[in-house]
């Protein structure tokens, strides 16, 4: 068994609130938290309007398809939130 994880930090330019923080930040649990190999949280920036962590735990049989769902998920959140990812950094176990 292989295991990832990628952290992300992102820019929420201009966010005024809690509520638009989350709104911005689009379900992401209810989106990749649904994927069997998938676990996914908030890490950290909690009490920052402005900023989001993020932490993807990716369990798999091969390193490549660890790699491959950390690279799709990485992807999906640049196209679908409304911030800039600032530091992706991934670890493989």
């Amino acid at each position: 068994m292989h295991i990832g994880i990628l952290t992300l930090h992102i820019s929420l330019p201009g966010c005024q609130s809690l509520k638009e923080k989350r709104q911005r930040m689009g379900g992401l649990h209810e989106r990749f938290g649904r994927h069997p190999s998938v676990a996914v949280c908030e890490s950290g920036e909690l009490d920052r309007l402005e900023a989001s962590e993020w932490t993807f735990v990716a369990a798999a049989t091969t390193s490549q398809k660890v790699e491959s769902l950390l690279s799709e998920i990485e992807d999906k959140i640049q196209r679908t939130v409304d911030g800039r990812v600032m530091e992706a950094t991934r670890e493989l176990l």
